[in-house]
């Protein structure tokens, strides 16, 4: 039989002396109101990103991980919402079973079945209080015969807790967070001295202006995040922008940006200096690349809603382009985990195991092959980088040896970023060994490098990459604030990637 739920209750305490004196009903009754009003509207943020969770994963075309829906910025109670969403969805196929067997989820609340999922796991299995709203009023109404159906659960699967029922998913190993600093805006100095004073910090060693915190360090409502003086961002989705190296006063494309973190740390290592144009073929993600440029404080970012693909390569307007960010579409194996795709219902080892085989990954496969073919055309191009959060070799090497001889004819040949890091693209064709790798077992996401170098300049890139580093460029600080705007091409029209475009980047 599962445990009755924990009395929350608390005796006031006695007055006396180094002992407060109590507090007044009045306060307690406003301080509890406060804190149910809370709970209430977290319950509703929760219930709209559990839908579009849901949904994506039946579709499988998820507009974004769990956690990028939770701290978007239309999101307000980040903190309640992100745990409400998270234990909704590792109780869910109890929660359905219960409702199930209850009998009791009319047309009507169907409707909103998503808010009464949430409403259901927070009194059931969270709080037993909740303000009076229409769907708490309805659980609370049920809750005795949705705790029978739980007890008959437990009975007939022999089990002694509800605990007991729940899947034995993947559990997400701690990772360091880490931390990209915003050039843009300050330095890694002035930021490690604010961090030292609460955090155990130090510099990576191979990602400039990148910060190492321990695992679990919560830092998104400190004020150098709010400002946009540092991001979470991981150190594998910064090894991208630092791999592609555009010098100040590029003119420089990013062809698939959303969210906007490759982008406006592609300004940062450019000092606000030339040129970036953002394509993001998606609206919704569109905005949310907007925002992130606003953030950053970056001036010399257009941002684009329209379709990379529908560029005209050897349009003049095109024709000073000198370096290209390619993300696309992918299947996001490599980070998964940190999706914290092992919650959704769709989630099962033996779909990860042949997922390489898959019509989706094909399908990507194809994508990702067209879209890099389009990205070596532009005729000034002299540094392309392709990158993935895949683990598939499928999205990966394949794609990188198809286009091969299309490179090499444009005068492309493959270099070697981060020639320090170890682990290197699989062996499956010659040259592989100028591909980057990055995986878990180095505390790292799942990513794939690979960087195209127009021969004429190569020598330019053996250069660069004197210092160590991964063909990076010194930076001093740059501070702007005028925000870029969002425009779209007119000439432009949706195609029918826009289904591939439910983009898992960071």
């Amino acid at each position: 039989m599962p445990p009755p739920p924990k009395n929350r209750g608390h005796a006031p305490a006695k007055a006396g002396k180094g002992r407060p004196p109590p507090q007044q009903p009045g306060r307690r009754m406003a301080s509890r109101d406060a804190g149910e009003r809370a709970a209430f509207f977290a319950r509703r943020e929760a219930a709209t990103v559990l839908r579009r969770v849901l949904r994506g994963d039946a579709s499988k075309r998820a507009g974004g991980s769990i956690k990028s829906l939770v701290y978007s910025p239309s999101v307000r109670n980040k903190r309640a919402t992100f745990a409400l969403v998270c234990q909704t969805l590792k109780y869910l196929t109890i929660l359905k079973e219960v409702l199930a067997s209850t009998g009791v989820l009319s047309s009507k609340w169907k409707k909103q079945e998503e808010l009464v999922y949430v409403t259901a796991y927070d009194i059931l299995f969270g709080q037993e209080i909740a303000v009076s709203g229409p769907v708490e009023q309805f659980i609370m109404l049920h809750k005795d015969a949705f705790r029978m159906a739980l007890e008959k659960m437990c009975a007939k699967r022999k089990v002694n807790a509800v605990e007991d029922l729940l899947s034995k998913k993947s559990t997400v190993k701690p990772k360091p967070r880490f931390l990209r600093v915003n050039t843009l805006k300050t330095t890694s100095g002035s930021v490690i001295e604010v961090l030292k004073k609460t955090h155990k910090v130090v510099k990576d060693d191979i990602v400039p202006d990148m910060l190492v915190l321990p695992p679990g360090t919560d830092l998104h409502k400190h004020p150098l995040v709010t400002d946009g003086k540092v991001f979470l961002q991981g150190k594998a989705s910064c090894m991208v922008a630092v791999a592609l190296s555009p010098k100040p006063g590029w003119k420089v494309i990013d062809a698939c940006a959303a969210p906007g973190n490759k982008t406006v740390h592609l300004a940062a290592l450019m000092n606000g200096e030339g040129s970036i144009i953002a394509c993001e073929l998606n609206k919704e993600r569109a905005k949310t690349l907007q925002h992130t440029v606003r953030k950053s404080g970056a001036n010399n970012i257009e941002t684009v809603n329209g379709d990379f693909l529908e560029i005209d390569s050897n349009d003049p307007s095109y024709a000073e382009v000198r370096a290209i960010l390619l993300d696309p579409s992918c299947s996001g194996s490599g980070i998964s985990t940190e999706r914290l795709d092992h919650l959704l219902p769709s989630h099962s080892t033996d779909d990860q195991d042949d997922a390489g085989s898959t019509a989706r990954i094909r399908k990507l496969s194809a994508f990702q092959r067209k879209v890099l073919s389009h990205a070596l055309s532009f005729p000034s191009v002299e540094r392309l980088v392709y990158s993935t959060c895949s683990i598939h070799q499928a999205e990966n090497e394949d794609v990188v040896s198809s286009v091969l001889p299309l490179a090499t004819s444009l005068g492309f040949e493959l270099a070697t970023p981060f020639p320090q890091w170890g682990r290197r693209g699989l062996p499956v064709f010659d040259g592989a060994e100028h591909l980057l790798r990055t995986d878990p077992e180095d505390d790292l996401e799942g990513f794939f490098i690979a960087l195209f170098v127009r021969k004429a300049a190569a020598d330019d890139a053996s250069e660069l990459a004197k210092d160590g580093g991964a063909l990076g460029v010194k930076r001093t600080r740059a501070c702007t604030t005028r925000n870029s705007g969002l425009r779209a091409f007119s000439s432009l029209r949706l195609s029918r990637m826009d289904a591939l475009c439910s983009i898992w980047r960071l």
